[in-house]
């Protein structure tokens, strides 16, 4: 028997959410000897559901489905309103609290964790959601431990992801569980995947960009700070800025949520990744183009932002590790 991968939509939501993991799951079906999965997209009332972008999809409705051990549970997101009136419909947070106890995984992509949330599948949880929706979901689910830093998180059967293409990572990453590495690698290979990313990789990356307005000195200065990390301290980024070290620190807490300190650490952390996971030069070399005093610095920096050392990082995502995950690995 197959198991079933319950994909649940409603008006507006977000069709990568959707069809990200669902492609995931049907590439392994392609790969597999026999297929191992089969999707089902269901909604409260069933018939066609309009997705942000205008397409439409056909489904079940909720009510005649009942989740089985083996099956999946995904809950995709969307901008605040649709994600809003899914979180308060009566009849999906039924179903979920019902069908959450005999699932296999329950999973969110996105602010789809809000949905979780509404029919308390989150208390006393770890989990992720899209980086702007972090402080909203601390703030409704007062019991939940939100990592912000995390690409996707797994705590028991519940299984929830970062912002839009983060569903991939965490899709994948089910898929390995299920299938093997050689599978969710040759899957990653034919997506054309950079690498795929374990569920430590940081958003904040992404959320520098999106966080900071042109118009605001902290953008321009950022951009500054990552071409000249080696002389970067809080005062030469205050004196970029056009900002007294005191209005630094309040304008990155306001913006970034951070110190001006730990926002440097972080665009450190952010090149010394890159240069592990693209070069193979020596992690010393490393430290120093990246503005660490020294390798011990930096492999203390990689571990409070990403849980790993350089090592780790470079055995994941290095040269040397994207030798070994072609794709006619698969066939070895």
């Amino acid at each position: 028997m197959r198991a079933r991968v319950i994909i649940i939509l409603f008006d507006g939501i977000q069709g990568l959410d959707v069809f990200g993991p669902a492609e995931v799951f049907a590439a392994a079906n392609r790969l597999l000897p026999a297929p191992r999965y089969e999707m089902i997209f269901a909604s409260t009332a069933g018939g066609p559901r309009g997705l942000s972008s205008g397409a439409m999809v056909d489904t079940r409705p909720l009510a005649s489905v009942r989740a089985r051990a083996g099956d999946t549970i995904v809950v995709p997101g969307g901008d605040d309103a649709p994600v809003d009136r899914a979180a308060v419909d009566p009849a999906l947070l039924r179903w979920l609290r019902r069908n959450a106890r005999a699932a296999g995984r329950v999973t969110s992509v996105c602010t789809g964790a809000f949905v979780l949330g509404a029919a308390g599948l989150l208390d006393g949880k770890r989990c992720a959601t899209h980086w702007s929706a972090c402080d909203r979901l601390a703030s409704d689910f007062a019991s939940v431990e939100v990592l912000r830093d995390a690409i996707y998180v797994v705590d028991g059967k519940l299984w929830t992801s970062a912002g839009v293409t983060a569903g991939i990572d965490m899709t994948l990453a089910m898929v390995e569980v299920d299938c093997g590495e050689k599978i969710a690698d040759a899957i990653a290979a034919q997506a054309v995947l950079y690498a795929r990313r374990p569920g430590f990789q940081s958003q904040f990356s992404d959320a520098l960009v999106a966080q900071v307005e042109a118009s605001d000195p902290l953008g321009a200065s950022i951009g500054w700070a990552r071409r000249n990390l080696s002389v970067l301290n809080v005062d030469s980024l205050a004196r970029q800025s056009g900002l007294a070290v005191r209005t630094l620190h309040r304008r990155t807490r306001d913006v970034l949520g951070v110190t001006p300190a730990k926002l440097i650490e972080r665009l450190r952390v952010e090149h010394a990744r890159t240069l592990l996971s693209s070069t193979e030069l020596p992690q010393k070399v490393i430290a120093g183009q990246a503005g660490f005093s020294g390798n011990a610095q930096m492999q203390r920096a990689l571990k409070r932002n990403l849980g790993v050392d350089g090592g780790a990082v470079r055995l994941l995502f290095g040269v040397g590790s994207r030798r070994r995950r072609r794709p006619e690995a698969l066939a070895s």
